[in-house]
């Protein structure tokens, strides 16, 4: 691959096998319960995180990979001679690319071509997985660079969140709003513009409902779809991402729909049953 090595953050939420296929390397960030530090993926998942909240009852605290996080990360690749692609959570989000660009200065010049991605989840994670298919077909570094940047404002990314829960206790709506909410059965839709989460549209009624409104909103854009890959994001939604995938599969005849699993920090900010649609625009 040019003796570039491509790396990636946890919020990526690519699976195992497109990591492994290839050889992408993840830096995680972090989840805290209290004074507990736990690294997204390595020792806590998923599952055990929405069991660690139904315990306590908050939610735990996000925070980015620190520069000697990355340092430790890159510095082994760079001392073979690899120069490193890192593609990491919007800086509209974290401090995750500003930390990864201190460890860049601090291990030379020309040594780690940071992106921001702009984006989260699967939206950062289709990203990578195009530079790394690029790389694959013998695409220089900067020719990757160019591929990702050029297709970085095409990429969309839109989910519906389950339950409001996750939004309130983490303070992102008020107790009233949560009640009213629930008791509607309202379920928000949200989009990644400009790299920051955005309210598109709020749907009422069974979840049925709004699954079939996330997959038309997607289908709607069917002309101008880049159909080479889609992916399928959930939070332990596992039918319906199942369901979804084999429905978008059949309707836009692309060439690769895979369903991806939220970790830890994407979970602890959108809830248990999250599902959205990602892919890209020509």
């Amino acid at each position: 691959m040019n003796n570039v090595k491509l790396f990636s953050d946890s919020t990526c939420d690519l699976p195992k096998e497109l990591l492994e296929q290839y050889d992408i390397g993840i830096v995680p960030l972090y989840v805290t319960f209290n004074d507990t530090a736990y690294r997204d993926g390595v020792n806590i998942t998923t599952p055990e995180l929405y069991q660690r909240v139904k315990e306590c009852g908050k939610l735990p605290k996000t925070s980015a990979p620190s520069p000697a996080d990355f340092m430790k990360a890159f510095e082994p690749y760079v001392h073979e001679g690899h120069t490193i692609l890192y593609i990491g959570l919007s800086s509209q989000l974290s401090s995750t690319i500003q930390n990864a660009t201190i460890a860049g200065d601090m291990l030379g010049e020309g040594t780690v071509k940071v992106i921001d991605s702009l984006n989260l989840s699967t939206g950062i994670g289709i990203q990578v997985l195009k530079a790394a298919r690029a790389l694959e077909a013998g695409k220089s570094l900067d020719e990757a660079v160019q591929l990702v940047e050029s297709v970085r404002g095409k990429v969309e990314t839109e989910f519906i969140i389950d339950t409001l829960d996750y939004l309130y206790k983490g303070g992102r709506c008020s107790g009233l709003q949560n009640l009213i909410g629930s008791l509607l059965k309202i379920r928000p839709v949200i989009k990644v513009i400009e790299g920051k989460m955005t309210p598109a549209n709020k749907i009422r009624g069974k979840r049925e409902k709004a699954l079939e409104q996330l997959k038309n909103n997607a289908l709607s854009l069917q002309g101008s779809m880049d159909l080479d890959t889609i992916f399928v994001t959930h939070s332990l939604s596992y039918d319906d991402a199942a369901m979804l995938q084999s429905e978008l599969k059949q309707r836009t005849g692309a060439k690769h729909v895979y369903t991806s699993d939220c970790g830890c920090v994407i979970s602890s900010h959108c809830g248990p049953n999250t599902l959205g649609i990602v892919f890209t625009l020509q």
